[in-house]
């Protein structure tokens, strides 16, 4: 999972580098090599496609990324025509097919182009192109990094992958993985360039120090894969600034937090930023136990009822999801192609498979927040799963405390608590919420914490059911 942890001293940039014209800007790094002896570059490579973007004779292969935390979606001209528009931050374009020779670039800010950020001249070859809108529009250091990009395969079972210093208020950093200096003493614009063997990475971002120990102030696991080109954007801000008060009610605020952005420039593909978090809970009290596959690999298998598996780490994108029964794989019970975007998900199976059952089987998906509350509070996400439960309320015991109003099944509620010790009260749903108790569960939830508890299994077994699915309250960890 990405971690980010902002630290004070990291604070206070010194000199802004900017590197002007297309051609030959490969060099003009005075910080960073690798351990390996690898020569740091201001190249770099942002496509999503895992097609190579080779420019035909008399083109240039040109894409944006938007990595100016405080400017707003922009759009971007070429020669006085439109070539991008509304782009936010963080996004990094397609290759667009350039003609050679002096080209005029303008950003504006997105629907304004009376508000102009940058307006210049610059000289294309035959070559690939990234040019990264970086530094600040309120410190007067907005401007385009101009990159050339090495879009060239790395050989088989080696990757090769990319680290720019995006982040406008972050000095020099050392980027590691297990004990492994990659980048050493990376300030602000510049990149380095390193090939690997491929395989899963924490990398961890440091600041800089003779030793490369530093704290990690941010770290993130990647999956790099064979015959593949990556480049990691580390954008955004390590301290963010506070909103602006005069912002008009309901304007929703940009996310300009610390973030590492991958993208594949070129090559076999696959791989990425593993920042999907996924979990499976069996939840079904009539239900065999399954089998989960994703693009027909089974990852769990043999899970029982009343099970909620652990996060599985995966790239966004697209996903075959299939529930089997175990032992039985004719009996598929969920089947579909789910589009998982960055984010933590639980894939729940609810309800009975039983006929005419007036809660039938299904499986949803629930997006969970693992983010910490404060030091001294606790979240609790109620999550409503025993099928022949009504519509229930959940009080605390001693106390004039509601926390959650009506929950049918299905239904889920949010709601933080001060760390310490409940006992928690079901009840069926009542206007004054004091219908009769029909449970009653401790609880003890740890501050900066946060939890779902599960109302799952049969209020009332049918009388050939085994105790395993009586009604019960489960309480899982998110973060």
């Amino acid at each position: 999972m990405t971690n980010i942890k902002r630290r004070d001293m990291l604070r206070g940039v010194g000199g802004v580098v900017i590197i002007g014209g297309l051609a030959g800007c490969t060099g003009g790094n005075s910080g960073g090599g690798d351990s390996t002896g690898n020569e740091t570059t201001t190249a770099m490579d942002t496509n999503e496609t895992t097609s190579t973007p080779t420019p035909e004779s008399g083109m240039a292969m040109v894409r944006v990324a938007h990595l100016s935390p405080d400017a707003p979606n922009v759009d971007v001209y070429v020669d006085g025509s439109v070539a991008l528009s509304d782009v936010p931050f963080g996004a990094v374009s397609d290759y667009l097919s350039v003609p050679t020779g002096t080209r005029s670039v303008k950003v504006t800010a997105a629907g304004d182009e009376s508000t102009v950020a940058f307006e210049g001249d610059v000289e294309v070859e035959e070559a690939t192109y990234t040019v990264a809108a970086v530094g600040e529009l309120g410190e007067g250091t907005f401007q385009p990094l101009i990159l050339e990009d090495d879009v060239s395969i790395p050989s088989d079972e080696m990757a090769r992958v990319r680290v720019v210093h995006a982040s406008p208020d972050a000095p020099a950093v050392d980027i590691t993985t297990g004990g492994q200096t990659l980048f050493d003493g990376v300030e602000f614009t510049q990149s380095g360039t390193a090939e690997v063997p491929a395989d899963t990475y924490t990398i961890e971002v440091r600041g800089d120090t003779e030793s490369n120990d530093g704290d990690a102030v941010a770290e993130f696991d990647v999956q790099l894969a064979s015959g593949t080109v990556y480049t990691i954007f580390a954008a955004g801000y390590l301290s963010p600034p506070e909103m602006d008060e005069d912002a008009e009610d309901g304007e929703e605020m940009v996310d300009k937090s610390f973030r590492p952005i991958v993208t594949i420039d070129a090559g076999e593909g696959g791989g990425g930023l593993l920042d999907v978090f996924v979990r499976a809970a069996h939840l079904s009290p009539d239900a065999p136990n399954v089998d989960v596959l994703v693009d027909g690999t089974a990852v769990l298998t043999d899970v029982p009822f009343g099970a909620v598996s652990d996060y599985l780490s995966l790239a966004a994108g697209m996903y075959q999801v299939t529930i089997q029964a175990t032992g039985d794989p004719e009996t598929v019970v969920f089947d579909e192609e789910l589009d998982l975007m960055s984010g933590a998900y639980t894939v729940a199976a609810i309800g009975e498979l039983a006929e005419g059952a007036a809660n039938p089987f299904e499986v949803v998906i629930l997006e969970d927040d693992r983010s910490a509350p404060a030091d001294d509070m606790a979240r609790i996400r109620v999550f409503h799963a025993s099928p022949d439960a009504p519509a229930v309320d959940v009080t605390v015991k001693s106390a004039d405390l509601t926390l959650v109003d009506g929950a049918a099944f299905g239904d889920t509620a949010t709601v933080e608590v001060a760390a310490g010790e409940y006992t928690l009260e079901i009840r069926g749903d009542t206007e004054s919420n004091d219908g009769d108790v029909v449970a009653e569960f401790d609880v003890a939830p740890e501050g900066g914490r946060a939890y779902t508890a599960i109302a799952q299994g049969y209020l009332a077994p049918p009388e050939d059911a085994s105790d395993d699915v009586a009604f019960d309250l489960q309480v899982v960890a998110d973060n």
